[in-house]
């Protein structure tokens, strides 16, 4: 049985579910290994993520290979293919996803494991891999959430930790059609980047898993000018969360933000050259007539030929009419980014704390004037809508820090009248999410925030923000304790999340679909403690078997440090021996990895 026109017009936005893209390729060929990229969430989220978009693109350049995409279905979808009698689909040749050879998952937020299971559930694949003979697709997992994917481990044939360009092509190359999976395992298992969680076992006596005597290295691309990158994206037939052309400029960070994952977990920096970043833009620009481009990194503004870049770009006659946009800006590397912004209104800058003890604490390394200095240029150049994020709960935090937020929004109103000479309030939108301790960070140690102490310092920041007319909007606390909870979990929370999908938990992620009371459920047996609470320094962890190249000591270092209030320097002013040496340099070396 086949979906008719009759069916389609019944669901919602039928486009996610067509393919047939501008940019799209159709290249089903039985004799190729035939792999589906599949992403956990709607397709307008998933169009929107460069990395699947690069892949896709690499593994349909290989001989070997061709490659398709498939993205989490609405729930009108769903059970349009459950009435049907359907399985799930690629978008390209709508293909079942078990009848290809790889299904690749891209994990980019911990609150997108239940609809890992979900896609597999409408796939009729079963859910555990040790279920799943070789007639099923091998199963891989990567993305940001990689370096600790213990959680779903018993769910997954194959975890990638790292870069992905490389170690995805390797794995093309040694894969042959009908290979018995456990014969593949043994060929891969030493590669770099390369996890294969059923040859581990976990000891339920302690926070950890057993049997492994070597550490997994992850990934590493070690030259941007010399990786592949899309030059032919998929123009999406709807609209998406971020519909334009994309460049990254860079990858990796050199700040040291003591909470910020991304910050460890993509070291070292390697940058792209001003004239790689430029081709690649005419060739996106000219491949899909898009008439926005985001040059796009951790931190845009600390791309160290920035200038040069722009001015570079703005002479490419191709771009005068694109709009460039630059996403990630710092507040104390900002001068003059707002002038190649021509065309936008409003400004987004993350000061994460209203107080510099708090900013120190966490190694934000900006400082009041960094802030205020900043604005009165952009208010000068006639911005007036800025956005600021903020976080809850971060250690050490008192009720002063939280004043804080409301004092520093006031001095930037004060910095806006100066500026602009004008007798009315700019509009300052104030948004605050909640710590979420994550592996490879300092603070991986720490305590999850109590409900009663952020409810009241939600109450008490929202009462100054009306007082001083600021809009304020706060995240959910139910949804980033689910959120600690699977970032440091461990192997014993596969029950738990297979439990919560069979309650009904899928598309976590949003509001509307969260469902705290079924996580409630799906926990009732589990002491959340154990991944809530502070843990012991000495204590051994779920992903102490991935060496993502920062050490462990380094990181317990940050951390007393943070006790101290003190900061760690840019590592661009100089080493800071986090121990990426043995990968062959250092976050503050650029592009100069041998």
């Amino acid at each position: 049985m086949e979906l008719t026109y009759t069916d389609l017009i019944k669901i919602e936005k039928p486009a996610r579910y067509l393919g047939g893209e501008y940019n799209s390729i159709t290249n089903f060929n039985e004799n190729k290994i035939k792999n589906c990229f599949c992403f956990p969430d709607l397709y307008e989220v998933g169009m929107s993520h460069t990395g699947i978009k690069i892949l896709y693109e690499l593994i349909n350049s290989l001989d070997c290979s061709f490659c398709e995409r498939c993205f989490a279905p609405q729930v009108d979808f769903a059970n349009l293919l459950k009435e049907k009698g359907l399985q799930l689909f690629s978008l390209e040749s709508h293909t079942p996803l078990k009848l290809f050879d790889f299904l690749h998952f891209t994990f980019q937020y911990e609150m997108s494991y239940t609809n890992f299971l979900y896609m597999l559930d409408l796939s009729d694949i079963p859910l555990r891999s040790k279920d799943r003979d070789d007639t099923f697709p091998i199963i891989i997992g990567g993305g940001p959430c990689a370096v600790n994917l213990e959680p779903i481990a018993d769910f997954l044939d194959i975890i990638i930790v790292g870069d992905g360009e490389q170690i995805n092509v390797e794995l093309q190359n040694l894969y042959k059609k009908g290979m018995p999976k456990k014969e593949y395992f043994e060929l891969i298992k030493n590669l770099d980047g390369i996890y294969i969680p059923s040859f581990y076992k976990t000891n339920k006596q302690k926070f950890t898993i057993v049997n492994t005597t070597e550490k997994i290295k992850k990934a590493l691309v070690k030259n941007l000018d010399n990786t592949y990158f899309m030059k032919k994206p998929i123009v999406p037939n709807i609209d998406v969360v971020h519909n334009r052309g994309a460049v990254e400029i860079f990858r990796g960070c050199t700040r040291g933000c003591r909470f910020c994952q991304a910050g460890y977990i993509y070291r070292p920096v390697r940058e792209r050259s001003v004239e790689n970043i430029c081709a690649l833009s005419k060739q996106i620009i000219q491949n899909t007539g898009y008439d926005e481009l985001s040059l796009f990194s951790l931190s845009t503004s600390d791309y160290s030929q920035l200038s040069q870049l722009i001015t570079k770009l703005k002479e490419e006659p191709l771009l005068t009419r694109t709009k460039l946009s630059l996403p990630s800006l710092r507040l104390d590397s900002f001068k003059g980014a707002y002038s190649f912004e021509s065309r936008k209104s409003s400004l987004t800058f993350a000061p994460e704390a209203g107080t510099q003890r708090l900013r120190d604490v966490i190694n934000k390394n900006i400082t009041e004037q960094n802030i205020l200095g900043s604005l009165e240029q952009a208010f000068q150049a006639n911005y007036d809508k800025i956005k600021l994020y903020f976080m809850l709960g971060l250690p050490t935090e008192t009720l002063d820090d939280v004043v804080g937020i409301a004092e520093l929004c006031k001095k930037i109103q004060e910095v806006y009248k100066k500026a602009t000479s004008k007798n009315k309030l700019p509009k300052i939108t104030v948004s605050t999410s909640i710590f979420v301790p994550k592996p490879f960070t300092p603070f991986q140690y720490e305590k999850f925030a109590d409900k009663a102490d952020i409810d009241e310092k939600i109450k008490m920041l929202s009462s100054l923000l009306k007082g001083i007319k600021v809009t304020y909007n706060y995240h959910d606390y139910n949804t980033s304790l689910i959120e600690t909870i699977l970032a440091r979990g461990d192997r014993d929370l596969s029950d738990v999340i297979e439990r919560a999908y069979h309650n009904g938990c899928i598309f976590d992620g949003w509001t509307e679909y969260f469902d705290f009371e079924k996580w409630k459920d799906a926990l009732s047996k589990t002491d959340i403690a154990k991944y809530t609470g502070e843990i012991d320094e000495n204590e051994m962890l779920p992903w102490d078997h991935i060496d993502i190249g920062v050490s462990k000591d380094y990181l317990i270092s940050e951390r007393h440090k943070s006790r101290n209030e003190c900061t760690t320097k840019d590592c661009r002013q100089g080493c800071a021996n986090c121990g990426l040496i043995k990968f062959g340099g250092c976050s503050g070396v650029i592009n100069k990895i041998q």
